[in-house]
């Protein structure tokens, strides 16, 4: 295995807003372009049923060594020339603790696709993002990705310290198990869900050994970063080092919960990373958090560090998934220095902070949140809990408050959350239509480097490119 040292690697944002598209430009210019994992069954499925514009999903899926699997996928969403504009998109099941055998293929079929179409046309490697937090798809969604040839795994909003020996296993397509929590009714237990590549096994499944991808965990801490790879049950290539100023989940601060005027959690120097002990590991680390400038890159070079991971810039140049309404929206905000980004500490149901930029129309204004009819329906981010009968069940903070309780959740946890999972696939174009005629609506989020995308971009020439990103942070000419 040879460990990608880029200067810069394109942050994994989003539900496919880090798309192939992106992570293929950037990989083309020798930086390390990573695709977003988060909801890319759910993902793959609408583009199906939009008619798969451009034939990508199944140029990508006529090269699965599931044959079988794309048949029985194609055949339950594929809808030639796309759905009607007012039809609902079928769903999926929700993933379970057991398994469900159509969430699993659906997971494998659409990791393979965007990591295969991000390598599409070039020799350089592509990375794939995982948020920890999003349990239940992690072993086959690995899987999937390794069959398509990812470099590297990138994994944040968690402590993932055995994904390690889950990618080892892969590589000789082993069985592999990840822990899971589940919340009793006064102590946390640990589950394990299982994944056997043998169960999928068909006749066209070569049975060669896999590339094992480099492991780069996102930390926040020099503790955690010492924890992960003194613990972790198998090797860490590098680091991601990421401040609070981020986009997306934020770590939460440490000590006591302190909120400024506006109400957001205040960061304090016990959260400020030890570079220090950092160097100290001995592993390649990139920076991330506000280094979308090219004096920041050169602080984290003169730092020790490799490089930089950027996610801002890239969001909001032209291979973003973003649609170009919202793009277009938030680019003119910061041009005009009018760009706000809210750190809520409420919003998500990972407990997490979590970044949102403020856009008309969005779930970022009040009133529109509030005009929204809770549902959960996709389910990415739901724990699981042990009912009085001794068994699982699922819920999630962001579901109807009465919903929630009568699972035995705590409605104080309900104040404030919101469907991330509908919003950051309604950010992509891809918005689920509900009964009464509604449209599932976006919720942004983006990091405080906004302010500096006029660097990258003018009023006069709004639109840039992931070279434009790269050739400003590099000061190429």
């Amino acid at each position: 295995m040879n460990t990608p040292t880029p200067r810069i690697i394109q942050g994994g944002m989003g539900a496919a807003v880090s798309n192939w598209v992106l992570a293929r430009a950037v990989s083309s210019l020798g930086q390390l372009g990573v695709v977003s994992g988060t909801g890319l069954s759910h993902v793959l499925v609408r583009r199906l049923q939009d008619g798969d514009p451009g034939g990508h999903v199944h140029r990508a899926l006529s090269h699965f060594p599931f044959p079988a699997m794309v048949q029985r996928i194609l055949s339950s969403y594929f809808i030639p020339g796309g759905r009607d504009s007012d039809a609902p998109y079928a769903k999926p099941r929700m993933d379970t603790l057991e398994g469900d055998r159509e969430s699993e293929e659906l997971s494998l079929a659409s990791n393979f696709v965007e990591v295969f179409l991000a390598r599409e046309g070039h020799n350089n490697p592509v990375g794939i993002n995982y948020l920890e937090k999003i349990q239940f798809p992690h072993l086959p969604s690995i899987y999937g990705a390794m069959l398509a040839g990812v470099a590297v795994v990138i994994m944040g909003a968690g402590i993932p310290l055995e994904i390690p020996a889950v990618l080892d296993r892969f590589v000789n397509h082993e069985p592999a198990s990840y822990p899971v929590p589940v919340q009793g009714a006064d102590k946390i237990e640990l589950a394990r869900m299982q994944f056997d590549p043998a169960e999928f096994v068909e006749e066209a499944t070569p049975a060669t050994p896999l590339g094992r991808p480099a492991f780069f965990p996102i930390v926040s801490s020099s503790v955690l970063a010492k924890t992960l790879v003194r613990r972790a049950t198998g090797s860490i290539e590098g680091l991601v080092v990421e401040g609070n100023r981020a986009g997306g989940h934020n770590a939460p601060p440490r000590g006591a919960g302190e909120f400024d005027e506006s109400g957001q959690p205040v960061y304090g120097l016990r959260d400020e990373v030890r570079l220090k002990q950092i160097r100290d590991l001995g592993l390649p680390f990139w920076l991330a958090g506000t280094y979308g400038s090219p004096d920041r890159v050169d602080e984290a070079l003169a730092e020790g560090a490799t490089g930089v991971q950027v996610g801002t810039a890239f969001a909001l140049c032209q291979e973003s998934g973003l649609t170009t309404d919202v793009r277009h929206a938030l680019v003119r905000q910061a041009l005009r220095g009018e760009a706000v980004v809210f750190t809520d500490p409420d919003a998500s149901p990972t407990g997490f902070p979590f970044k949102v930029a403020r856009l008309e129309g969005t779930l970022s204004e009040s009133a529109v949140f509030e005009g929204r009819r809770r549902i959960c329906d996709i389910g990415l981010l739901r724990e699981m809990y042990r009912k009085p009968d001794g068994s699982i069940g699922y819920r999630c903070p962001a579901e109807p408050e009465q919903t929630y309780t009568a699972k035995g959740g705590d409605a104080a946890s309900t104040e404030g959350r919101k469907c991330l999972c509908n919003a950051l696939i309604a950010n992509v174009g891809m918005p689920q239509i509900r009964n009464d005629g509604s449209t599932e609506l976006p919720l942004l989020t983006l990091g405080d480097d906004v302010a500096g995308i006029p660097r990258f971009c003018d009023g006069d020439n709004p639109e840039f490119t992931a070279a434009d990103v790269v050739r400003v942070l590099l000061r190429q000419a």
